[in-house]
């Protein structure tokens, strides 16, 4: 298999969802195995190869400082490196610890917390090295991440949407939540790629595929969430599986000042690489 290129599959803080998204392609994976050599993938195999790789699928947030090292180690080995899911392209649901003291956390959750090496922050893969292409989630879409493969084995840029959740809720017929129900719902700033499932079912957009290219989040906030619920509860609206986007943290913070409960981010997050 010396002429196929050689994929990666590769995890970090996370829970592993989004790489199960790659084995729950059933239909695809022989063609996949056929395009690619899989040369590293723990979640599927005990043969674990080291690189060079040509591709690099990358799962999981950083939260440790051995982690930091081995993403700059696995982006000097990689020819592409694709983040994928909300925790490596967004830090995830544990990046809600940069919004305290994660000390109260390991205190809370750990009988003996001194054994614990982590970090102070959740943060995702591009504030560490450089990434050649972000696919959102929480977790992935298998078609998006099909498109992923195909497209960088065949040398060209991905393409995935774009657009926010509105327009194929639309085009699906399906009835507006705020509108006709009057629930809060971010399917106006959130990206595209789940194919519109929770207005489908009579709820609001979680947001799980983070925010979109160009959200007008102040508009969202004062027109769609709050008139349907406390400004403090808008703003956790905005923290869960996305929390560290910068739209949402960012949009989040000014909320949590409306409602008097000002939540600063920790001083040390900061981007790392060049």
């Amino acid at each position: 298999m010396p002429n196929k290129p050689r994929l990666a599959v590769i995890k970090f803080a996370s829970c592993d969802g989004c790489q199960l998204t790659l084995l729950d392609a059933e239909d695809e994976l022989l063609s996949i195995a056929e395009a690619v050599h899989i040369a590293h993938f723990a979640e599927a195999s005990s043969h674990l190869e080291p690189g060079p790789y040509d591709v690099a699928l990358v799962e999981g947030s950083i939260t440790t400082e051995e982690d930091r090292h081995r993403v700059r180690r696995l982006r000097a080995d990689s020819k592409y490196l694709v983040t994928i899911g909300a925790c490596a392209t967004a830090g995830g649901v544990q990046a809600l610890r940069n919004f305290a003291d994660h000390q109260d956390f390991l205190r809370a959750v750990y009988a003996h917390p001194s054994y614990i090496q982590s970090l102070a922050t959740s943060t995702p893969i591009s504030a560490h090295v450089k990434v050649d292409f972000e696919l959102r989630g929480c977790p992935i879409d298998k078609h998006q991440l099909l498109e992923v493969i195909a497209s960088l084995v065949a040398g060209q840029r991905p393409r995935t949407s774009t657009e926010s959740v509105c327009q194929p809720c639309k085009r699906r017929g399906t009835v507006c939540v705020v509108v006709a129900q009057g629930l809060a719902c971010l399917g106006p700033v959130t990206q595209a790629g789940c194919g519109s499932i929770c207005p489908a079912y009579d709820r609001g957009c979680y947001g799980c595929f983070g925010p979109t290219r160009q959200p007008n989040m102040t508009s969202q906030s004062d027109h769609i969430l709050r008139p349907r619920m406390p400004a403090a509860d808008a703003a956790l609206c905005l923290q869960s599986f996305n929390t560290y986007a910068p739209a949402f943290s960012q949009e989040s913070q000014r909320l949590w000042n409306i409602a008097g409960q000002p939540k600063p981010l920790h001083p040390s997050l900061t981007v790392d690489h060049d």
